[in-house]
């Protein structure tokens, strides 16, 4: 599907009428326009626009008020697809799904660096074209590409300004992509997107403001107000990973010291990790986070503090967000999250012990349900977003 062509389906009404059909469904005309304060006649009218454009079905009758039985609505989640992109910094993630975030088929690319930007756009339009041939009978029903991309992104361009890891500034990741493949590119910081996935896809959509906070080998973070991400003055807000924990800590990748992310990511856990091993143990050459984990567990007291101790630090992060802005509740996704076991409950105690307020201490902390596809979801939404709701 070409750039801008399914915007013709699109009016605001019919956003209002798709958006609920997509939340409540089944659901009937008469109950859509009693909801959506719409007229019987606006609602009837889009609604058989939409059948006709094939995006939304009649199935069986529903139960009766006292008159006719209603046919009631739902959306035809095979009437279009989605690409998502979960964009670096280690590799380049591809998802097709449906309109419930069904996933059809998966890609995969491995980055390594250094990388220029020449190279990092080949290897990205390689996984997505490996993604969209392997079911070439779906193409034309294509609305779209969502990037989420590390670091900074400068939304309305779609242009990556600052990749940090990959060492990367001002990829033009949305014009390239639309002249390579002609459709509607998307493209938002990893941690914002993955807020609006779940906010979509995590059944989030009924709390009024959400933090969700990505650990992995970075830090970011997302806020979505009312169902809309919250991007800042110049799309910064989110890069929490750069708050600054100890002014005499060790370098970030940003150039500042003593970051959060130098304390809580992957790598920050093992760096912290190898300074506590004896410099002749043998463990110490083949650390990785998922080892310490699985040590910590087995009975290795020291993995296990040093996991509580992240926990801790997480939570003393959390606990200026909360003070800042307040969410109802925060959403941990990230490789680091799989310690759960461990770092959860250092987390609330720490909130609940520094929190200002009795409310702010019983802010909500949960971890992602979308697993490790919580990014590429995010990616979807950015483009289902556009096709629901009202412009």
């Amino acid at each position: 599907m070409r750039p801008g062509t399914f915007q013709w389906m699109k009016s605001v009404n019919k956003s209002i009428i798709l958006n609920k059909i997509r939340t409540d469904s089944p659901i009937s005309r008469a109950q859509i326009a009693k909801d959506t304060k719409l007229t019987p006649p606006t609602v009837s009218s889009n609604v058989k626009e939409l059948i006709e454009q094939g995006i939304v079905i009649e199935s069986k009758l529903g139960e009766s008020q006292g008159g006719r039985k209603p046919t009631m609505l739902l959306i035809n989640h095979r009437a279009f697809y989605v690409i998502g992109v979960d964009a670096g910094p280690a590799k380049i993630d591809c998802i097709l799904v449906d309109l419930t975030g069904s996933i059809i088929q998966r890609s995969s690319s491995k980055l390594t660096v250094p990388i220029t930007n020449e190279q990092y756009l080949t290897i990205l339009k390689d996984c997505i074209h490996e993604c969209m041939q392997s079911t070439p009978m779906i193409m034309g029903e294509i609305i779209g590409i969502g990037v989420a991309m590390h670091g900074v992104v400068e939304v309305e361009t779609g242009t990556s300004l600052v990749a940090p890891i990959l060492g990367l500034t001002n990829i033009p990741i949305k014009k390239e992509l639309e002249k390579e493949f002609m459709l509607s590119v998307k493209v938002e910081n990893d941690a914002r997107a993955m807020a609006l996935g779940e906010s979509w896809f995590g059944n989030q959509n009924k709390v009024d403001s959400m933090l969700a906070v990505n650990i992995g080998r970075g830090v970011g973070a997302g806020l979505v107000i009312d169902g809309k991400l919250y991007h800042g003055a110049q799309d910064l807000a989110g890069e929490v990973g750069h708050m600054t924990i100890d002014l005499h800590g060790e370098v970030c990748e940003c150039g500042n010291r003593g970051c959060l992310q130098t304390f809580i990511t992957g790598p920050a856990i093992v760096r912290r990790a190898q300074k506590t091993i004896a410099q002749e143990s043998s463990m110490k050459q083949q650390l990785t986070g998922e080892k310490m984990y699985e040590h910590a567990i087995g009975g290795h007291e020291e993995f296990a503090a040093l996991f509580k101790e992240t926990g801790k630090i997480i939570g003393i992060g959390l606990t200026n967000l909360i003070h800042i802005i307040n969410p109802e509740k925060i959403v941990l996704g990230g490789g680091v999250t799989k310690s759960r076991s461990l770092i959860l409950p250092e987390i609330v105690k720490t909130i609940e012990k520094r929190a200002l307020t009795p409310q702010a201490k019983q802010t909500k902390v949960v971890i992602t349900t979308l697993g490790e596809d919580s990014t590429l979801l995010g990616a979807v939404s950015l483009l289902l977003v556009d096709l629901f709701e009202p412009v």
